[in-house]
């Protein structure tokens, strides 16, 4: 199993969503199709289909916030991009 469909799974699992690496969240974003800018620590994503933009922080331990895990998890499901490769 590859390390994206590793963290698809781990994300939308819900079990722990404040343990998710931030890099690899934002290589799986990337690898869906979506384009990202940074301003400052923000890493913001953006895909023409798609009207929400994922805005990304990452915390000191280089984890993506909790709730920015909910967020993704929610547009995964919502525009059917849970399926991974």
């Amino acid at each position: 199993m590859g390390r994206r469909r590793k963290i698809l799974e781990r994300i939308l699992s819900g079990r722990s969503d404040a343990n998710i690496p931030f890099d690899q969240t934002c290589s799986l974003l990337r690898s869906l199709g979506f384009h990202e800018r940074i301003v400052g620590s923000h890493h913001i994503f953006a895909r023409e289909d798609i009207p929400e933009r994922p805005n990304l922080q990452p915390t000191r331990e280089a984890k993506v916030k909790a709730y920015q895990v909910r967020q993704i998890r929610k547009l995964l499901i919502e525009y059917g991009l849970n399926k991974g490769d």
